[in-house]
């Protein structure tokens, strides 16, 4: 048995936590005239505001609503007091997100019972030692409880035992299945592929002459039989951080401190994870959509800011900017890749971004206790576009 753990309306609900005024109400993450919706309370879904829209319409769907900026450093505090929750009751977890995770519960009977009985365990758990509602999905098979999870959110358990997964298949409609987008769902409804019972029906040769290999990995969803095992080892392959403008400009000094904005960003989550990569990438889009990236390969893994924002502005000054940019963002990646070798004092090099790793460390602590607008880079606290 697997569990899919997926917390309730997750950022909204820590605001609520933080500040219990807003309980009741409806709260949306995100703000601006140029921003998405990245989360909204059950109050605010009431409303047809979902992630993903643009606060814009979200404004005109919940003009009463509550519109919060988000706090990335708060969620992320509590999403490790819910991983390690998990990890106090199941021996292997994996983090499938910042708000939600797959448990295996496999020889856990003993201890708390049957599947329901350690479902409703660890709820209670969550809102007991966190004051959170999360929902929870078993199934014998990972998709699966996946998608049980969602069948009564919020704070619903739903159990498919392994004599049930060939009836819940029967029914279950196609596009659920992982993999199964659009494009691909329109080409199964040619086919008369409505639920996954339907495609459980062909044979393999069937889905092999119209869909190729692929077509053989979602016949063997369909039918339930699915091998992946919860994983709690996956390894991460970057850290990065980006920012939609409220205005599209093309003012180079309004891009640069949003650029070290996104470096602040970045070193703290390399940080925080202990890691460092030797990549740098440079992200834009311009006003029409179209997207610019660069990357630099240096010799020795960084993780400090001001060495990311300084190999980022170098690719960004390279760049001739013909057009507005309406988003830019950095990431750090091959944290064990090959190296390229830097040609001017790589040693000299090395000792500087180790005495500024040092620097950030007393930073980053000094922000995990008293908050991350406590302090941080003046530029980056007084930049004119803002956040």
């Amino acid at each position: 048995m697997i569990f899919h753990i997926d917390m309730d309306a997750f950022f909204a609900s820590v605001e609520q936590l933080d500040n219990p005024e807003l309980r009741g109400l409806p709260v949306i993450i995100g703000k601006g005239t140029r921003g998405v919706v990245s989360a909204a309370s059950y109050e605010a879904r009431w409303f047809g505001v979902h992630s993903a829209m643009p606060v814009m319409q979200a404004r005109k769907l919940c003009p009463h609503g509550i519109f919060l900026s988000g706090r990335m450093h708060r969620y992320a505090e509590i999403s490790r007091q819910v991983m390690a929750l998990f990890e106090e009751i199941a021996p292997v977890v994996e983090p499938a997100s910042i708000d939600e995770a797959y448990l295996d519960v496999a020889g856990l009977g003993r201890l708390y019972g049957p599947p329901l009985e350690i479902a409703v365990m660890i709820q209670q758990r969550v809102r007991e030692e966190i004051d959170l509602s999360c929902a929870i999905g078993g199934a014998p098979v990972k998709f699966l409880a996946k998608i049980a999870s969602d069948m009564k959110k919020p704070g619903g358990i739903t159990i498919i035992e392994e004599h049930d997964v060939s009836e819940v298949l029967r029914t279950l409609p196609i596009g659920k299945i992982p993999g199964v987008g659009g494009r691909t769902a329109t080409t199964l409804a040619r086919l008369g592929i409505v639920h996954a019972g339907d495609m459980a029906r062909q044979s393999d040769a069937f889905w092999e002459r119209h869909l190729g290999k692929w077509g053989l990995e979602l016949a063997k969803k369909a039918r339930g039989e699915d091998r992946s095992r919860v994983n709690p080892s996956r390894e991460r392959k970057s850290v990065s951080a980006e920012h939609t403008l409220s205005r599209d400009t093309a003012d180079r000094d309004v891009l640069c401190t949003h650029l070290l904005t996104q470096a602040e960003r970045v070193g703290h989550g390399l940080r925080r994870r202990g890691f460092a990569g030797r990549t740098v990438t440079l992200k834009l889009k311009f006003a029409d959509f179209t997207n610019l990236t660069r990357s630099e390969t240096v010799s020795h893994p960084l993780c400090a800011t001001d060495t990311i924002y300084s190999t980022a502005k170098s690719l960004f000054d390279k760049i001739e900017l013909s057009r507005p940019v309406r988003l830019i963002g950095v990431g750090v990646s091959n944290f064990n890749g090959p190296a390229q070798q830097l040609t001017l004092l790589p040693d000299e090099r090395q000792s500087r971004h180790d005495r500024l790793v040092q620097l950030d460390h007393a930073v980053d602590a000094i922000q995990e206790k008293y908050g991350r607008d406590i302090m941080g880079r003046a530029r980056a606290k007084n930049r004119s576009d803002s956040e």
